[in-house]
């Protein structure tokens, strides 16, 4: 059944099992925070993709697929801006979006991810040797992405978003990523988004200097 959440439409794409930290200053998000963070509240708000748009006042395209973020940690500096550390929880859908005073808000229902076969941590295991490699090539060339020498969680499935999560893509391959049918589907992207990434750098390092 679909539940009313806080929504905070960001230029970012938040998966279960990551932190997120945030500075809030905007006045309607700050208001967002005083709610979550009031007694018998779940300290918990919506965190979809701008697709198209500005974070700051309104007019955003929004995705319809999003993570519940939980606040872990929260800081107000004297002039009223909010510090927050989350964690993403668990994935949802947009069923419908409602009124954005005094911050935006989503009936929402959860997507959890279908059960996995078996053969998912081989998937995993392959498509991490894979992103490690990618990675260290990447950092090797100057580029600015995740160190390979990332842990995963035990859980495969929860393993499938931390691969997205640190894989050198962009922001609309990212929510591609979060919006994928199951953990297969999600293992299959990261290892051919790798791929491409592979050659590309490949073909850098093959470049003559100068």
């Amino acid at each position: 059944m679909p539940v009313v959440l806080p929504m905070f439409p960001l230029g970012t794409v938040l998966f279960p099992s990551v932190f997120l930290p945030l500075h809030v200053f905007e006045d309607r998000y700050r208001a967002l925070v005083e709610h979550c963070l009031a007694d018998g509240t779940e300290p918990e708000f919506g965190v979809v993709l701008i697709e198209r748009g500005s974070e700051v006042g309104g007019g955003d395209v929004r995705s319809m697929v999003g993570t519940v973020a939980r606040i872990v940690e929260a800081a107000q500096a004297p002039d009223g801006r909010w510090a927050l550390g989350t964690v993403g929880t668990r994935r949802f859908r947009v069923v419908r979006w409602l009124e954005d005073a005094p911050y935006p808000h989503a009936e929402v229902e959860e997507w959890p991810d279908p059960a996995p076969a078996p053969t998912l941590a081989e998937e995993v295991a392959a498509a991490t040797g894979a992103l490690r490699r990618v990675l260290a090539l990447a950092a090797e060339l100057g580029d600015p992405v995740a160190p390979a020498t990332f842990t995963l969680s035990e859980d495969p499935a929860l393993a499938s978003y931390q691969l997205a999560a640190v894989a050198p893509v962009g922001p609309i391959d990212r929510q591609a990523l979060l919006a994928a049918p199951g953990t297969h589907e999600r293992v299959a992207a990261v290892a051919a988004l790798v791929e491409e990434e592979a050659s590309v750098l490949m073909a850098r390092v093959a470049l003559p200097p100068g």
